[in-house]
């Protein structure tokens, strides 16, 4: 195991605690990135979450920085405190057998705390731009001897909005240092970065289908907004994973996590309005089995590297494939297979297309899987009108009366206006059957279709309605 790394150059501390990591086998962007990298290459990498390039980047530096110095010789720059903390985690495990010291500074924080472990003497810095600019200003972070900047998630902080942060902290660093650079994609601030702070550099794209998506199963269930928590609890009582569930907004994740609580499981949130240190604690829950699902928004959980997650359900389908792609890789890590679920409505179903389109792999579809023989749902089916509607609002149910009581058209749009009080003009196509019809209505007047219809007789006949489901 120890070999394949040392074959790519590392040094032979470095491969030893990688081993000890468990580690089996470079992933192919450290395969194509580590050796350039370590020849003192600029390097400009396309890859995304998940894809080993804490282990690529942390490789380099700690193959060719020395260990035990006053002030730091390498920088890692990135978009969250999530990340700034866990590459932190892992550059220190990668430091378990050459001594280099590696700091998180990020906002949100004490200030205090951070000088102290400044001033104790630091290798390398794991920071968010906005606080390791404001520890330049104060004076209390000295980049004059730093020999590599790494540059991670490049795309996602230039879209938050740090660039000129980054380049006042670019300015710092002597003209002579290495710099690495990761992004998901390429936009044009992260080529002109390039072109203003690197020397010639070489160019890395790995394959995020070839990378990522190979381990992870990959389903979509089309259910409405009404019965997405029906459909996930139905999922989580029969598998009982370890889930990382994405929702949209700082709302829908805290009203999942409240709905989700009412009936005892073991679940917390995470999203960008919360104090810092309960997010860590919340991620260090999660981490360490103490919780079993984690509903997050996708900035806060942006760079999440945790391996044991068996699930990620899109709640709420995102509305980027590129998204789709960063949530998903969060399973199916470390060499273990994973299975990435999604919910969309049907309005949302177009979306499948474009995520296959991207990964060049097939998503199939799925119905909610049935409950467990003789046990009960834990949240209930409602029924879901905007779901079961086409794109005029109309639903289509099924009446109990046909030809043999004597019924046509006419007749039965007058029984159910009676029956109903539902107005003409929400009444669509009928066809009449031998022993029974169906009818469109709008949604609007679903419940009065289903409760209040079936209460007036016709004839002295008990009349049945029931919803349909669309083609």
């Amino acid at each position: 195991m120890i070999s394949k790394f040392l074959d790519l150059g590392i040094a032979e501390n470095v491969a030893k605690a990688i081993d000890e990591m468990g580690w089996e086998e470079p992933s192919p962007i450290q395969e194509a990135a580590i050796p350039a990298g370590l020849k003192g290459y600029d390097l400009i990498a396309q890859a995304q979450t998940g894809t080993g390039k804490t282990g690529t980047f942390g490789s380099v530096i700690l193959s060719t920085i020395p260990s035990g110095q006053k002030v730091p010789s390498a920088i890692v720059l990135e978009p969250t405190r999530e990340l700034a903390v866990q590459v932190s985690e892992e550059l220190g495990k990668m430091s378990d057998f050459s001594g280099h010291v590696c700091v998180p500074i990020y906002g949100g924080a004490s200030i205090e705390k951070q000088v102290d472990e400044l001033e104790e003497g630091v290798d390398i810095i794991a920071g968010t731009p906005g606080r390791v600019k404001d520890m330049i200003e104060r004076e209390y972070l000295d980049l004059s001897r730093i020999k590599v900047i790494v540059m991670d998630e490049s795309d996602r902080m230039l879209d938050m909005g740090f660039i000129d942060d980054i380049e006042f902290i670019f300015k710092q660093c002597p003209a002579d240092r290495q710099m690495l650079m990761f992004s998901a994609t390429m936009p044009e601030d992260i080529k002109r970065l390039a072109t203003d702070y690197m020397k010639k550099p070489k160019e890395i794209n790995v394959s995020q289908d070839e990378v990522v998506l190979d381990l992870i199963k990959e389903y979509y269930i089309s259910v409405g907004r009404r019965n997405k928590s029906w459909a996930l609890t139905r999922i989580l009582d029969i598998d009982e994973p370890k889930a990382l569930i994405f929702c949209q907004t700082i709302k829908m994740v805290d009203i999942l996590e409240q709905r989700l609580k009412e009936h005892h499981y073991k679940v917390e949130a995470l999203h960008g309005d919360m104090p810092q240190k309960k997010r860590e604690r919340v991620v260090d829950d999660f981490k360490e089995g103490k919780t079993d699902l984690l509903i997050a928004t996708d900035v806060a959980a942006r760079g999440l590297d945790i391996e044991d997650v068996d699930l990620v359900v899109n709640y709420d389908a995102p509305s980027r494939a590129d998204t789709y792609i960063h949530r998903i890789g969060r399973t199916g890590r470390a060499g273990r297979e994973g299975t990435a679920v999604s919910f969309v409505t049907s309005e949302e179903e177009y979306l499948i297309r474009e995520f296959e389109l991207r990964t060049g792999m097939k998503i199939e579809k799925r119905d909610v899987p049935e409950a467990e023989e003789g046990s009960k749902d834990t949240i209930r089916k409602v029924t879901d009108y905007d779901q079961l509607s086409d794109p005029f609002g109309m639903v289509m149910f099924e009446v109990g009366l046909g030809k043999a009581d004597g019924i046509g058209k006419v007749k039965l749009a007058d029984y159910i206006m009676r029956a109903g009080r539902i107005i003409d003009a929400a009444i669509g196509k009928i066809k009449i059957g031998e022993e029974s019809s169906t009818v469109e209505v709008h949604k609007d007047f679903g419940n009065r279709m289903l409760m209040d219809v079936p209460k007036m007789r016709y004839r002295g006949k008990k009349v049945s309605v029931k919803v349909l489901e669309r083609d």
